[in-house]
């Protein structure tokens, strides 16, 4: 099992910039893929970024070009970022961390972001 902690999350104006960060500790060398989820109020969760263990990424087509997701690894922990930049007011949800691993998916408590107009 993996446990996944989340920070960074907080108020911005619009343009600017925050960055996220997801502590991944435990069966880390089960981890196939890290992610990064958002849930808006009233919508469904939906894929931000996604990065693989062999380091490839994806996107969500609203955020390409504005967010970057990142990871470091040791011996004890694996920890994913999220650079948001150019942030919008639709970019305003609660962000969550997803660990898949060989044998089942993990998530974390999640982060709020809120982006003002």
């Amino acid at each position: 099992q993996v446990q996944l902690v989340e920070s960074g999350g907080g108020l911005v104006q619009a343009g600017g910039s925050l960055r996220l960060s997801c502590v991944a500790s435990g069966r880390i060398d089960l981890i196939e893929s890290m992610a990064w989820y958002r849930q808006a109020p009233g919508s469904q969760r939906e894929l931000v970024a996604r990065i693989t263990r062999s380091g490839s990424t994806n996107y969500a087509e609203s955020v390409k070009g504005r967010f970057t997701i990142s990871s470091a690894r040791d011996n004890v922990k694996n920890t994913v970022f999220l650079r948001m930049n150019s942030l919008k007011p639709e970019d305003t949800a609660v962000y969550y961390c997803k660990a898949t691993t060989y044998f089942n998916t993990d998530w974390g408590q999640g982060t709020q972001v809120t982006v003002s107009s």
